[in-house]
């Protein structure tokens, strides 16, 4: 049975998280007062969407409200109701906006890391724990189609949805792959510009959101996830190039699933702790705890001694002084769910340390496998040419599917080769140390071997590459295939023209459509697609 959200006050009184709350903080109070009352919608607007400006004059219309802490490419939005309550129009437009990739909903302190990563174009960067993906889609929005994002999930369903939100997204800098982030292989030679590590966590600061957390939450599940924890944030420095930046981040509010962790990976040396709070003042937060105890599942203190040392605080004031740098987020700090992040900057190091990680076996040559991406060859590159116009650059194919990427990603798959033999390093071409599972924007479909149509997301950025595939019609024309007629053949074109197979309609305004022309012209478009350009197009 449903339990009423009065229910989960009484519940939250009682539980253990209260309690621990009241040892991690003063004035626990304050934040008991705004942890169980549920979140408000809030989504991020993509700003390589074409559509942006319409997507925001829309949310504004609806009394949505821009997050004025948010600072990135596109915008963020906390609309004017609670998680899941949207109804009417405003609720078909808003999943429209979501699945057709203009919008990505995410909670709001859930943006905080990218914007502590700092993305810069062109840059190779790692998500080490991944899905569902709105962090990597962020992450690409900052990038603006250049460097290379690879999202790394290890678990097979979870990486069916990391796919699922990247193709709605639909970003050309995203490599998608999967591994235990804790034995991930290097990219070529330095390593990684940036790593996030956004670690798998009790989720303690999502009471607004999952409720059950008041019930099922004990200390001794931060316990049981501390090692883990440790082994991704310590295998993510050691992938990051020399002077590159490290963010760590949960969704806890326990010290033994953040600080602890943190205070570790500084005894072992090779980073130090950029302040938090410097580089992102705008968020309202606290710093990171430099004292704390371990709790029973009672939310009891117990005696630390019985722990292992990397459990306690410090003695060593060079670590402990450090950790004030790292940012916790309390709920009534920012009226959302509770955070925690830290960054770190790699020291710089010889050459030699460098050369060693990429000659490890961890890094050794995968046997290219015919499920994964390859280089498009010449077959779909000259049906290309014959269909459409000029070919892109960049392309691969994989299954029924040819993508296109940033050239960052073409540069890794060329780089060198990591096979070790008699402990040389061999020059080559075709490094391929990574399981891709997906890449890049997919921009056309492949039916028993021939390319067959340019899909609907990909139309508007491969407008200068399909010349031979775009045919000027009148806008009443397109009007009508989006209410959801399909005109016949004849109707649409008079002129004794023979048009057949996938083509992309254009208006005098530029608006690009893509179809399929057979006895009737077919809008290649889904059903969310048409919602949104019959309401920017006011039919």
């Amino acid at each position: 049975m449903e339990v009423r959200e009065w229910d989960w006050e009484k519940e939250a009184e009682r539980s253990i998280l209260l309690k621990a709350v009241s040892s991690w903080r003063d004035y626990e109070s304050d934040w008991f007062r705004v942890s169980f009352s549920r979140l408000p919608e809030t989504v991020r607007v993509n700003p390589l969407h074409p559509d942006l400006e319409w997507v925001e004059a829309w949310l504004t219309n609806i009394n949505a409200k821009q997050i004025d802490w948010f600072s990135g490419p596109g915008s963020a939005w906390k609309l004017p109701f609670v998680r899941g309550s949207s109804v009417g129009e405003t609720k078909i437009i808003l999943n429209a906006l979501h699945k057709t990739g203009r919008v990505t909903r995410q909670e709001e302190v859930s943006m905080i890391p990218v914007l502590a990563l700092n993305p810069q174009p062109g840059e190779i960067i790692l998500d080490l724990c991944a899905s569902p993906g709105s962090k990597t889609t962020q992450i690409c929005e900052h990038m603006g189609d250049s460097g290379a994002v690879v999202a790394n999930e290890i678990v097979s369903g979870r990486v069916n949805t990391l796919v699922s939100n990247i193709q709605r997204h639909s970003c050309k800098s995203s490599l998608v792959v999967q591994h235990d982030g804790r034995h991930i292989p290097m990219v070529p030679m330095e390593g990684y510009d940036r790593v996030l590590v956004d670690a798998p966590c009790t989720g303690s600061g999502t009471t607004r959101k999952n409720p059950d957390v008041w019930r099922k939450w004990i200390p001794s599940a931060g316990l049981s996830l501390h090692e883990l924890q440790f082994d991704l944030l310590k295998r993510g420095v050691s992938v990051t190039k020399p002077g590159g930046r490290i963010v760590y981040s949960t969704c806890s509010l326990d010290p033994i699933e953040n600080e602890a962790v943190v205070s570790r990976i500084l005894l072992d040396g090779g980073v130090k702790l950029i302040s938090a709070r410097n580089e992102i003042p705008e968020i309202p937060s606290n710093p990171g705890l430099t004292q704390w105890d371990i709790l029973d599942d009672l939310g009891n203190s117990t005696d630390s001694q019985e722990f292992p040392d990397y459990l306690v605080p410090s003695n060593i004031e060079q670590v402990n002084s450090q950790l004030n740098s790292c940012m916790r987020i309390w709920n009534d700090k920012i009226d959302g769910g509770g955070f925690f992040l830290a960054i770190f900057e790699k020291n710089q190091q010889s050459y030699s340390s460098v050369k060693k990680e990429y000659n490890n076996p961890e890094s050794v040559l995968i046997e290219d496998h015919p499920s994964y991406p390859q280089p498009v060859g010449k077959r779909y590159s000259n049906q290309f040419l014959d269909k459409w116009g000029s070919l892109p650059p960049n392309l691969w194919n994989r299954g029924k599917s040819l993508f296109w990427s940033t050239e960052e990603i073409y540069k890794i798959w060329n780089s060198v080769r990591a096979r070790r033999k008699k402990k040389n390093l061999i020059p080559g071409k075709r490094w391929h140390p990574l399981k891709v599972i997906h890449l890049g924007l997919i921009i056309a479909k492949i039916r028993k071997g021939e390319l067959e149509r340019i899909t609907s997301k990909a139309a508007r950025s491969l407008r200068k590459y399909i010349s031979e595939s775009l045919i000027e019609v009148d806008s009443e024309i397109i009007d009508l295939i989006l209410i959801g007629d399909e005109p016949e053949y004849s109707t649409v074109f008079r002129n004794g023209s023979d048009f057949r197979g996938s083509y992309v309609l254009f208006d005098h305004s530029g608006f690009l459509l893509s179809v399929w022309i057979g006895k009737k012209v077919t809008a290649m478009i889904s059903s969310e697609e048409k919602i949104i350009l019959r309401k920017i197009r006011g039919i």
